[in-house]
């Protein structure tokens, strides 16, 4: 995993929108920092990264970095409560054709 993943990955999840400004300067900066594509096991870390909210549209950029890697990334289906991130995720994979709705494996 490069050291760009590594440090964003090591920093967890996205901070909520109450975070401070510069938090979340620091986190912009991170990410884009980061190489495209990213490998799947790459994606597969970032996936994780997800916060409570979409953090003032940052959340929807690490969305669209995870999908630059080898798609789906999930490919079982989100428990009900899990982060709604990862429901946009599944969603979009079934939507795009790479999954069929009813995967469990």
């Amino acid at each position: 995993m490069r050291s760009e993943v590594q440090e964003f990955v090591a920093d967890g999840p996205l901070p909520d929108e109450d975070a401070s400004g510069e938090e979340m300067d620091r986190r912009v900066c991170q990410l884009e920092a980061i190489p495209r594509p990213v490998t799947a096991d790459e994606a597969r870390a970032l996936v994780a990264c997800f916060g409570p909210d979409d953090c003032y549209g940052i959340a929807w950029s690490l969305l669209h970095l995870i999908e630059t890697g080898p798609n789906p990334v999930l490919v079982t289906k989100p428990e009900p409560d899990a982060n709604e991130w990862h429901h946009r995720l599944w969603q979009r994979a079934v939507n795009g054709g790479l999954i069929t709705g009813d995967s469990t494996a």
